[in-house]
């Protein structure tokens, strides 16, 4: 076994093991290394830099002890050897994500328990499982936002083995598996990174203090540090993709953003193992860059997020105009997330009162992920309140139309689909309490921007997190059995027409006063009433045949739509026409 660690100022290395002191040989580039036969997957060992204290290492594959705690050895060979190698994940334009957190998404919040939940999710017609971030992070429950040992999946979910497992169960249910990353920051409870190399930059700094060092001196170890990581989830456990935390908060300004370089080297993996693998990005810059082609001045991601369309929906149906949803009002904002994605592509936004995003041209559909709910705009309110607390019924159902059957790629919250009650609150397990504190207060002032109402809960607090875990009773009531009917048969339906959703655009109409909207994408047209009153939305319907209504009443056409209605139609003869 080979014993490897980068710390390229340092005087010496030792590597603790088996009670012994081992000195390292320093090597090129500042790495460090001694070869110890004797050692074998499940050995626990530390790293000593300059004779200094016992410390983890920084690619630990893992921390059963938690973050401040001896590192063990994996076999990488055993994670590959539980996972096929022969799964070809759907490619993302006939993708329907759904984002789960372990923790919270079983009562026991292990991975064995959510594999048992996997049938339930390929009936529900889900192509990809995304996991929030599960680099250790402190304490036995968190968002896993604030992870330190980046390669050791969280110990409090389970074991390495049981992650590679549940990748496998995924597979087989026909369903690729995608993960959350945080490349923008370390968390500050036991991160350690620093005393072994220059991890970090002042020249920048971040809401979280020094920006990771990316292209300051000796970088290049930081970037190899990022991208092996990268490669260890695809590779060792069999995920499909990454989901990327926050670009924006990437700070790169060499000739090749690291971004870029993250690209190209899942794509040379992509080669090897014979296997598409994606790239998504969370960004808020409404930036095209990011999935353009590096021939073109681009980044060569697969997709990134689209926040515009999720506060262009949030701000019109539950009427909250606090922080940025102040920059979003009305039906035309709808339309203009429908249409191209972004709702600002250049012009002022007086939320950051300046100019903001430019125009996606050369942006597929199948480039842009959309949702209505998820882990951010759920956890970061006050609350941490559901659109199924917010909104009526028929309302929901809606938004759920606007969604799946948009022409991008759409993405659920765990528990959205049949309208789950269960807050998803912001809840840490940081054992310094000083810290604790810190971020208590840190999330009152964010609050201060919105209109919300109600003391913060203690993100500390073991009922913050109790609180958050789904009700899988709920399932038996009749609401929430009627809520998650409409999420299967518009899901359905996306899969149904997905040659008509994919890599096209939406034709729009609507009119602000009269409270109507209809968009048109390939043979499928969905006709909303936006209105708490029942209407007649005018529409030749004479080459449409009604195939899903939100009403189980609503069969014959020339009635009015009841309020908050759907419709749901395809094309018997002519064209898609909206302003028909």
């Amino acid at each position: 076994m080979i014993f490897s660690v980068w710390a390229p100022t340092a005087k010496s290395v030792e590597l603790l093991w088996s009670e012994q002191r081992i000195p390292l040989q320093k090597g090129e580039a500042g790495h460090w290394q001694a070869e110890v036969a004797e050692a074998h997957a499940g050995d626990r060992y530390w790293y000593s830099v300059d004779g200094g204290q016992p410390l983890p290492d920084p690619r630990s594959r893992w921390q059963p002890d938690g973050v401040h705690g001896s590192s063990a050895l994996v076999d990488p060979e055993e994670l590959r050897s539980l996972h096929s190698s022969g799964f070809r994940p759907r490619p993302l334009r006939e993708g329907v994500i759904y984002e789960l957190h372990v923790g919270t998404f079983t009562p026991e919040g292990t991975y064995q328990a959510a594999q048992q939940k996997l049938s339930y999710l390929a009936g529900l017609g889900i192509t990809h499982v995304e996991l929030l971030p599960l680099a250790t992070f402190p304490g036995k429950h968190g968002w896993g936002y604030d992870g330190v040992d980046w390669y050791a999946p969280q110990p409090s979910y389970g074991t390495p083995q049981d992650l590679a497992r549940f990748v496998a169960a995924c597979h087989e249910q026909g369903m690729a598996v995608l993960l959350d990353v945080v490349y923008n920051h370390f968390g500050p409870d036991g991160n350690y990174v620093g005393n072994f190399a220059p991890y970090f930059t002042s020249r920048v700094k971040t809401p979280w203090g020094d920006a990771i060092n990316y292209d300051d001196h000796d970088s290049d170890g930081v970037r190899s540090f990022v991208i092996d990581n990268a490669l260890m989830w695809l590779q060792d456990y069999g995920f499909d993709g990454l989901r990327l935390d926050a670009v924006h908060a990437i700070y790169s300004f060499e000739a090749v953003h690291v971004l870029e370089d993250l690209a190209t080297a899942v794509r040379d993996l992509s080669v090897k193992l014979n296997k598409d693998l994606v790239l998504i990005a969370e960004s808020d810059l409404n930036d095209p860059r990011l999935v353009q082609p590096p021939a073109r001045g681009g980044y060569g991601l697969s997709a990134h997020w689209s926040d515009d369309f999720h506060h262009a929906i949030h701000r019109f149906f539950t009427g909250e105009a606090g922080g940025y949803y102040a920059d979003f009002n009305g039906l035309n904002d709808i339309a203009a997330a429908l249409r191209a994605g972004y709702v600002y592509r250049g012009q002022y936004s007086g939320y950051r009162r300046r100019r903001h995003g430019r125009d996606p041209k050369g942006v597929n559909s199948d480039q842009l992920v959309v949702f209505s709910q998820n882990h951010d705009q759920i956890g970061n309110r006050a609350q941490g309140e559901r659109l199924s607390m917010l909104l009526q019924p028929a309302q929901l159902k809606a938004v759920a139309a606007l969604i799946l059957l948009s022409p991008f790629v759409p993405m659920l919250f765990q528990g959205e689909e049949w309208g789950a009650k269960t807050p998803f609150i912001y809840f840490t397990d940081h054992q310094d309490l000083e810290l604790a504190r810190l971020v208590t207060e840190g999330r009152t002032r964010e609050f201060k921007a919105f209109s919300w109402q109600g003391e913060v809960p203690d993100p500390q607090s073991p009922e913050s997190f109790i609180h958050s875990k789904l009700d899988w009773a709920e399932l038996d009531e009749a609401a929430h059995a009627d809520m998650l009917s409409w999420y299967r048969r518009l899901i359905g339906l996306r899969h149904e027409m997905l040659d008509h959703l994919s890599k096209r655009r939406a034709q729009v109409a609507f009119n602000e006063g009269a409270r109507w909207l209809r968009f048109g994408v390939g043979d499928l047209l969905v006709v909303l009433n936006a209105s708490e009153k029942a209407r007649r939305v005018s529409m030749s319907t004479g080459n449409w045949d009604l195939v899903l209504s939100s009403a189980a009443e609503d069969v014959e056409v020339e009635k009015e739509m009841p309020g908050w209605g759907v419709r749901v139609f395809r094309r018997s003869g002519g064209h898609v026409s909206p302003s028909a």
